[in-house]
């Protein structure tokens, strides 16, 4: 007889985000540029995507991460020295290998060796990342963790598909976390999901093995542009997400309610404006930057953040609820005190 154990709901793990950063790239590509180059009515691009304005960039995505790292440390009073684990949380790696946590120490500390490692769960990589320097902070195995998301969507974008490439942008940020001591700082809960049933209506096919260059016919390239089916993904998250929601917050002990900042991965007009009408979140209380950001992709989520604390709406001892959903198609839920 098979006997099934559940496992125990994690507790609070003392975590306290130190500092967080955020760059955007110099270059802007405003929408109004956009219907031009692309031939549209004016207002066409802003009105279908949301978007005024995204950035690009035109160096590399550790390059970027680089910046808004440094940025991170200055604001929590440290330096590298400070650092035993550098976590890459990106979805879009400059390349296959190295991971990109490597290619970022080699612009951060190339003299120094510092353990430098990837968490790639495309939207939710930041998410992902903060769940396990919570668990590895609060166990005692480190002191503190740099957590850096830099995105390039656009060099994987197809044009001719103005849905899925308009809505996205370029961008990092990074986080500093490290133990909360008496604090009262906390990963209150944490809960992942993926439902695979959506695991193609969101991919890049090319950079792997499945489908190496060797293994297909014509221009790679095509391999390489990033593909979604916008109305299914939007469809599952819908349908998914709310019982999810519901058991994260019944897990911390509390209510959407009661939580004075709630920060979204930022995934699109419809989807910010569907979680608002869903969850019955006032606008002051949900972090929305997407106008001026787009969709970052790993990035998204933790410049909304530090948006939300570099502008005081989140507070020394407030909860938050951190929540995404990614490619897989999967969803993400942090609640924590900051």
């Amino acid at each position: 007889m098979t006997i099934l154990v559940a496992m125990p709901a994690l507790g609070p793990r003392a975590l306290r985000i130190l500092g967080t950063g955020a760059v955007r790239p110099d270059e802007a590509v405003t929408s109004a540029a956009m219907d031009e180059r692309l031939g549209l009515p004016p207002g066409t691009v802003e009105e279908r995507t949301g978007v005024r304005v995204r950035y690009v960039e035109r160096g590399s995505a550790a390059e970027l991460g680089a910046r808004a790292a440094r940025k991170a440390l200055a604001a929590a009073g440290l330096t590298l020295d400070d650092i035993e684990v550098i976590i890459g949380a990106s979805a879009t790696p400059d390349q296959p290998l190295p991971c990109n946590a490597a290619l970022l120490h080699e612009e951060l500390a190339p003299g120094r060796p510092i353990a430098a490692w990837d968490v790639n769960a495309s939207c939710l990589s930041f998410l992902v990342a903060l769940d396990l320097a919570a668990t590895l902070v609060d166990a005692g195995r480190h002191q503190r963790i740099l957590i850096v998301s830099s995105d390039l969507a656009s060099v994987g974008l197809d044009w001719s598909d103005l849905g899925a490439s308009g809505i996205f942008g370029d961008g990092a940020a990074a986080a500093v976390v490290g133990h909360a001591g008496e604090t009262g700082s906390a990963v209150l809960a944490a809960d992942f999901a993926t439902h695979s049933e959506g695991a193609h209506t969101c991919e890049i096919r090319g950079g792997g093995s499945r489908f190496a260059p060797d293994r297909v016919e014509g221009e790679y390239a095509h391999w390489g542009r990033f593909r979604m089916e916008g109305g299914a993904v939007f469809r599952l998250a819908v349908k998914h997400l709310p019982p999810f929601v519901d058991r994260l917050l019944t897990t911390a002990g509390t209510t959407m309610a009661d939580l004075p900042v709630v920060v979204p991965h930022q995934a699109s007009h419809h989807a910010l404006a569907w979680l608002r009408h869903r969850f019955g979140i006032e606008e002051g209380r949900l972090v929305d930057i997407y106008a001026d950001h787009g969709n970052q992709v790993g990035a998204s989520l933790p410049s909304a953040l530090h948006a939300a604390i570099e502008s005081g709406r989140l507070r020394r001892g407030d909860h938050a609820l951190l929540l995404g959903t990614g490619a897989g198609l999967s969803m993400g839920g942090v609640v924590l005190c900051y």
